[in-house]
């Protein structure tokens, strides 16, 4: 039963990609379609016609398995040495750096949002 909500949930995550590429194609926008969906379900969970419950377990589960979804694109990168060959300590010096910056700021963020919801639960 624990897996239905999961999969239901992350088929309704993917409800508002498919809303972000029907946006995009009909108004030009330039933005990539996932983010357009994940801006549409910030505003709708913002507004509250969206609730947290209804997306939840299937985004932690979606955000447990993110390091499997870069597997595929660390390979393919491999496959074009020349990249490495023009530019190749600075492109690895970029990556080392940028890495660091998102998992920093991802830190902060988690933590921020933990603390914060740690208040609201202590002020119920």
């Amino acid at each position: 039963m624990k897996w239905l909500i999961i999969v239901g949930q992350i088929l309704f995550l993917h409800l508002f990609w498919f809303i972000g590429i029907g946006i995009k194609e009909i108004f030009h926008v330039p933005l990539p379609s996932s983010m357009i969906g994940l801006l549409l379900l910030f505003i709708l969970l913002l507004l509250h016609v969206v609730k947290l419950e209804w997306v939840e377990k299937g985004a932690a589960w979606l955000l447990a398995e993110l390091l499997l979804f870069f597997i595929p694109s660390a390979v393919g990168i491999v496959n074009y040495d020349e990249i490495f060959n023009l530019k190749g300590i600075e492109t690895i010096l970029l990556i080392i750096i940028s890495t660091f910056i998102v998992m920093g700021a991802t830190g902060y963020i988690a933590e921020y949002i933990f603390n914060r919801s740690r208040k609201r639960s202590m002020n119920k």
